[in-house]
């Protein structure tokens, strides 16, 4: 590949690896630690993730399971869990920490559809931004005695390139919208 498109070519897979990272946070009825990875506790005074504190595990396929290295840390983590956006009460038995997820409703998932959906077409916005930007780049080569047919050759290679991140986006989208919806 040219090292003119190698630059594009990483912003756009920058998109779909931050769509990823977004839609591994989002939980589906279905217990998933990636739930877990925004969420810091305060150990020591220094915010820590909490896989880093404690190990994480799914005894159940809607239940995670925390289990704090220091014992004293069950009330850190309740506290982080509680504090976070992911809306389930953590319960401890003095031992270990269990987060429970709730069976999602119809309603539910159809809005975390249409969330997740907004989320892929903002990806796919941003990978359409570095094409406009790659095209804009390629434009001003035209008075670097690079010619013509160059630089159409660049673009087409630069409009495959998208089409292949869009189409990902896509997939990615499917796979993650048929998760929210089986029940």
């Amino acid at each position: 590949m040219d090292e003119r498109l190698q630059v594009f070519d990483e912003k756009m897979k920058k998109a779909v690896n931050h769509l990823e990272s977004e839609f591994a946070t989002i939980r589906a009825g279905r217990a998933n630690p990636h739930v877990l990875d925004k969420v810091k506790v305060d150990y020591y005074g220094t915010p820590t993730p909490i896989q880093q504190v404690g190990n994480v595990t799914v005894p159940e396929p809607r239940m995670i399971q925390i289990a704090p290295w220091e014992k004293s840390l069950i009330k850190e983590i309740e506290k982080a869990i509680m504090t976070s956006d992911i809306g389930i009460t953590p319960s401890n038995d003095g031992a270990v920490i269990r987060l429970v997820f709730p069976e999602l409703t119809e309603e539910r998932r159809k809005d975390l559809v249409k969330d997740v959906k907004k989320k892929a077409e903002d990806s796919k916005v941003a990978v359409r931004n570095v094409r406009r930007d790659g095209n804009d780049a390629f434009k001003k080569l035209e008075k670097e005695d690079v010619s013509k047919d160059e630089i159409e050759e660049l673009q087409d290679n630069l409009q495959k390139l998208t089409d292949q991140y869009i189409k990902e986006i896509d997939q990615i989208l499917e796979a993650k919208s048929k998760e929210i919806m089986t029940v």
